[in-house]
C-alpha cells in the first residue's frame, strides 16, 4: 500500500492570502501547503480521501488517471469544495464518482453542488454516486476494506479511516477511547497538528503527539498543519524519531497489515 500526501495545510493552505510571516515567505517547498488531502494506493485501488478546493491541482501534480472513491471526513469546504472537478474522472471512467460519506455529508453536498443533484442537470455536471457509511462500520471499496472511525471536531462530528495499516485521522480535537483502539496496531498513523497554541477543534502539536505515544504506531505524520506551527526546517528536527512533519508530495509505503 502507498499513502500519498495530496496536501498538509489547513483550511486557507499555506502561505495564506496576505500574510508576511517568515513561513508564509519560505521558498522551502516543504512549507508550500495545499489544503489537506490523501491518496491511498492499494491492490490496484485508489482511494482519496478529502477533495478540497486544490483537488484540480493535486490531482494534476500526481498525474492521477483514476480515483475508484473519494472517502470524506466531513463536509467543511476545505474538505469537499473541489468536487465539481471529478468531472474529468466522469469523462475518461465513463462512470459517476463514488463518494463515501456519512449521511449529514451527502445531504451537505446536495445543497453545496445542487446543480450536480437537479432533476434536469445541465450537461458536463459532475456525476457523483454518494454512498452512505456510518463510524465504527466497515464498508468495501472494489474489495479494500476500510474502517470509519469517529473522532469529534469539536461539537462536530467527524471521520477518519484506517485501511490495513494505515490510520487517517484530520480535523480533530477528541478522539474516544474505543476510537483509540480501532488505531490500535496500525503501522502508520497520520495525524492533524495544526499549531503549538491551543485551537478549538484540532490538535495541538503537543496533543498529537500524546495520542501518537498512546496508539504507539510504528511511524506517525503530522498533517493539517497551519503558517502557525512554524518552518518545516525547525519544527522537524524538535520531533521524536518516528514522528515526521508531512509536507506536500511526501509518499509513504505502508505494510498491508490486517485491521
Amino acid at each position: 500500500m502507498n499513502l500519498t500526501f495530496l496536501g498538509t495545510g489547513t483550511s486557507q493552505g499555506v502561505p495564506m492570502i496576505g500574510c508576511g510571516c517568515r513561513v508564509c515567505r519560505s521558498t522551502d517547498p516543504h512549507d508550500k501547503r495545499l489544503r489537506t488531502s490523501a491518496m491511498v494506493e492499494v491492490d490496484g485501488v485508489t482511494l482519496v480521501i478529502d477533495a478540497g478546493p486544490d483537488f484540480r491541482a493535486q490531482m494534476l501534480r500526481e498525474h492521477v488517471k483514476r480515483v475508484d472513491a473519494i472517502l470524506l471526513t466531513h463536509e467543511h469546504t476545505d474538505h469537499v469544495g473541489g468536487l465539481d472537478d471529478v468531472r474529468a474522472f466522469n469523462y475518461f471512467m465513463g462512470c459517476p464518482m463514488p463518494v463515501y460519506a456519512e449521511e449529514r455529508v451527502l445531504r451537505a453536498l446536495q445543497s453545496i453542488f445542487a446543480y450536480a443533484f437537479g432533476k434536469n442537470k445541465y450537461p458536463g455536471t459532475p456525476e457523483i454516486e454518494q454512498v452512505a457509511i456510518r463510524a465504527n462500520q466497515p464498508f468495501e471499496v472494489r474489495g479494500v476494506r476500510v474502517m470509519p472511525i469517529r473522532t469529534m471536531h469539536a461539537q462536530l462530528p467527524v471521520l477518519g479511516f484506517r485501511v490495513g495499516g494505515l490510520a487517517y485521522i484530520t480535523d480533530t480535537n477528541l478522539v474516544s477511547s474505543a476510537s483509540k483502539r480501532l488505531m490500535q496496531g496500525c503501522e502508520v498513523l497520520v495525524i492533524n497538528a495544526l499549531r503549538r497554541e491551543q485551537h478549538l477543534s484540532h490538535f495541538t502539536l503537543a496533543e498529537a503527539l500524546r495520542l501518537i505515544e498512546e496508539v504507539k504506531p510504528a511511524r506517525a505524520y503530522l498533517t493539517h498543519a497551519s503558517h502557525q506551527l512554524g518552518l518545516y526546517a525547525e519544527v522537524q528536527p524538535t520531533l521524536p524519531p518516528n514522528v515526521t512533519l508531512a509536507y506536500d508530495g511526501l509518499k509513504v509505503a505502508v505494510g498491508n497489515a490486517a485491521q
